[in-house]
């Protein structure tokens, strides 16, 4: 089977490829020649996703799938959430988002955040999602140097050591994006 994966994002590439099953082939944009910006405009993880699926499927009539990922912070009223990705600003690096929420997180005695990530499913017949999420907390510095975006700074429940400090394979057992992608790859195993 054969499926695309939505995303400019080759960190989540190489983390998705280690998770699925070697009976689906995954296809990068590249892979099918788009080279473009997706929208992504709207104001949930689940509304992003499906639009980012949808955006490709209907472009290239072939099985498509995308994820939306938000770290909300208890303390900060759910913030990043659905701007994580940009929370310093549009064109800003995963440093520059750390650095924001480090510092707006300075002072606070809560530091419980989850990490939130729902991938959308399009196909010519069906349209699901699959949520997966992981509860932890924010640390007050960065922890390690594996991993993405606010890996260095997010400690899961009931581990002493950050998603930056663990190997993928540990990571990938635990994480929002694990779990989600875990939801999807039984549904599509059914199809195949």
């Amino acid at each position: 089977m054969k499926i695309v994966f939505a995303t400019n994002n080759l960190n989540k590439l190489k983390e998705i490829q280690q998770i699925l099953p070697t009976s689906i082939e995954l296809l990068s944009l590249k892979d099918i020649g788009f080279s473009g910006e997706i929208p992504e405009d709207h104001e949930t993880l689940e509304e992003n996703a499906f639009q980012k699926a949808q955006y490709i499927f209907d472009r290239y009539k072939i099985s498509c799938f995308a994820d939306d990922t938000g770290l909300e912070v208890e303390s900060l009223n759910g913030a990043p959430g659905v701007y994580s990705a940009r929370y310093a600003g549009d064109d800003c690096a995963a440093e520059n988002n750390m650095k924001k929420l480090l510092s707006e997180m300075q002072g606070k005695a809560n530091r419980r955040a989850a990490f939130k990530t729902v991938v959308a499913f399009v196909t010519d017949t069906e349209k699901c999602a699959f949520k997966g999420i992981a509860i932890g907390e924010i640390l007050n510095e960065k922890h390690g140097d594996k991993g993405f975006g606010y890996d260095p700074i997010f400690k899961p429940e009931g581990y002493d050591v950050s998603y930056a400090e663990m190997s993928s394979l540990e990571k990938n057992k635990i994480s929002h994006r694990g779990k989600a992608v875990r939801k999807f790859t039984d549904y599509i195993s059914l199809m195949s």
